[in-house]
């Protein structure tokens, strides 16, 4: 059995990553079926309980109120619209609902509390959840752990040196923070990144040496590849070789062997044989259903098909991690504070990210 190591190099995943395909692949498999049942895959439902008009400037994001994109922004949804939702991809094979929300950081009020009722909604349909609404506070955190929160999502995007090419409205210390704040309670962490942001194979090592470096490692690492958006800043980014994505799987599977690398964002643009690819690699978990919050996805019964033709069996809920208790929230022990905290705003500027922000629709 390997043992997790959590103090990889920059250097070390750099070699990792350019070894010769068919010994990366040998050892990721390996690793792989040490730790995991290798015909077996988790199935998520990304659902957007709230989007567009999000004040942040990330420049691959869609849902920037700053951007001229196409996107269709919406108030959040009522719980039984989710409700009804999580029940639907409960039936096409989903064990978890993950709830995105276009915010920088959860607030206390009224909308927070709704969230919180979506959360135990969904946990007593015996479903894994998760949420991503931005940064969040200790007490924000123990609220959705009391709710039956089982991961909340947070993605470090890139290393922390590119970072700064990305995004300039957020620091990544405070992503670390966020992540800190998690694991204070019983919930899981869910974080990974993109691919194809216009970074080196040295930034893509720099983002998985912050991920593999954090102990316990994140549960979850969703490997995500650019869906370029037009009215973006990265709308002319082009699109990201399957081969990059099967060694970047490979690499997150050999240096995080008991996570779950999860192939996210840009399997519109994957072939099946691409796909099996990455599953072989180390992937042992994918978003189901038409969209990803925004962008194309492929649909959940070709997901089926594809399972079926590869052999591959979706995987239960609260495998890995049994089922959080739900606490109703006259029972909460942690009340919400009201707090403001002082998230970081870098301010620096980011040239193609101003340019996109004045540009016409």
């Amino acid at each position: 059995m390997s043992i997790t190591k959590h103090n990889w190099t920059k250097e070390e995943i750099i070699a990792l990553y350019n070894k010769p395909m068919m010994d990366l692949l040998y050892e990721a498999a390996s690793i792989h079926r040490e730790h995991h049942d290798p015909n077996v895959v988790q199935v998520s439902t990304l659902l957007s309980i709230k989007t567009g008009g999000c004040p942040e400037d990330c420049g691959y994001c869609p849902q920037a109120a700053r951007y001229h994109t196409d996107i269709e922004g919406n108030d959040l949804m009522s719980v039984s619209q989710v409700k009804a939702q999580a029940l639907r991809a409960k039936s096409s094979g989903s064990s978890r609902v993950c709830m995105g929300a276009a915010w920088r950081n959860v607030k206390d009020g009224p909308e927070f509390d709704q969230v919180l009722e979506m959360v135990r909604t969904i946990n007593k349909l015996d479903m894994e959840v998760c949420c991503t609404l931005g940064m969040i506070t200790e007490n924000q955190a123990h609220r959705l752990a009391e709710a039956g929160l089982y991961a909340y999502n947070h993605n470090l995007d890139t290393s922390e040196e590119y970072y700064k090419e990305v995004i300039s409205t957020r620091g990544f210390e405070d992503r670390l923070q966020t992540i800190a704040n998690v694991r204070k309670t019983n919930v899981t962490v869910c974080s990974g990144g993109i691919i194809g942001m216009g970074e080196s194979i040295e930034d893509r090592a720099g983002m998985l040496v912050a991920l593999s470096t954090l102990n316990p490692q994140p549960e979850s690492v969703p490997i995500n590849a650019l869906v370029a958006v037009e009215g973006t800043p990265m709308e002319e980014e082009k699109p990201v070789e399957i081969w990059e994505m099967i060694r970047m799987v490979a690499t997150t599977r050999i240096i995080m062997p008991e996570t779950q690398v999860r192939l996210s964002a840009g399997r519109m643009n994957m072939s099946r044989e691409g796909q099996a690819m990455c599953f072989f690699a180390g992937a042992n978990s994918i978003f189901a259903g038409d969209k990803l919050l925004t962008t194309p996805n492929p649909d959940v019964n070709e997901d089926m098909k594809m399972f079926e033709m590869l052999g591959l069996n979706p995987q239960k809920p609260f495998t890995k991690v049994s089922q959080p208790q739900t606490v109703e929230a006259e029972n909460s022990q942690f009340a919400p504070l009201g707090e403001k905290p002082k998230w970081s705003r870098p301010g620096h500027t980011i040239e193609k990210n101003i340019e996109a922000s004045g540009k016409e629709k």
